[in-house]
């Protein structure tokens, strides 16, 4: 299962709480975070990125920028494959997904589809990372996601506020928009949209759980 959403969404958080309410009720779980900062070399340089060693946004091609994030998850595959052999349950926080909707967001409308179809294919059949059963969208607006983002302590891989992608709304907002475009084609495989927020507020994180563990519960039983 991948949790995925603009930067403020929750997935951490999420993804944490998932874990534990999976131990809670008996299932063997495992969470992995995209990028596997301090682990592998790609990682590294995603960090670099990130903090905006190479230009801000937009002055990095989008396919420079994707190939280290792909990197990563193809240098992490031996981790996601020990998780999966050893667990009932693998929640990702961050995956192809993020990839798809962080780079397509810096180009032109009518240049994603390409772009998109072209990453799909390095991340799912040149590195052969395996696709996911379900990937749960947590949908929250911008504006909300922005204010949530200030609220963030200290991260692993900065020091910054803000790194280059989350400081930019205006970015942010496309982010959002391919999102609900990979979301409506079910793209990689099915999606599951959560709605996070109520009169433009976030909801209290035990509900969002709630949702979740209600969507992956029933989605679990019909793979059995």
């Amino acid at each position: 299962m991948v949790l995925e959403g603009i930067d403020g969404s929750g997935k951490g958080t999420q993804t944490r709480l998932l874990q534990e309410r999976a131990t809670q009720s008996g299932i063997a779980a495992a969470h992995i975070s995209f990028p596997q900062y301090g682990k592998n070399p790609f990682a590294q340089v995603v960090s670099e990125y990130l903090n905006g060693k190479f230009g801000e946004v937009d002055q990095v091609h989008p396919k420079l920028a994707a190939l280290l994030f792909a990197g990563d998850r193809y240098a992490s595959k031996p981790i996601l494959a020990e998780a999966l052999s050893n667990n009932q349950l693998v929640i990702l926080d961050r995956y192809v997904a993020s990839n798809l909707a962080h780079q397509a967001a810096k180009l032109k409308k009518e240049e994603r589809k390409e772009f998109i179809e072209w990453l799909h294919n390095v991340e799912f059949e040149t590195y052969g990372m395996p696709k996911p059963d379900l990937t749960l969208y947590l949908d929250v607006p911008v504006e909300v996601a922005t204010k949530l983002v200030t609220e963030k302590k200290e991260r692993e891989y900065t020091k910054l506020e803000k790194d280059i992608h989350e400081k930019n709304a205006g970015y942010l907002a496309d982010c959002k928009e391919v999102y609900e475009s990979l979301v409506a084609q079910n793209i990689a495989g099915p999606w599951k949209c959560i709605e996070c927020t109520k009169n433009n507020k976030i909801r209290p994180p035990e509900q969002i759980l709630e949702e979740l563990w209600h969507v992956i519960s029933n989605a679990m039983l019909q793979t059995r």
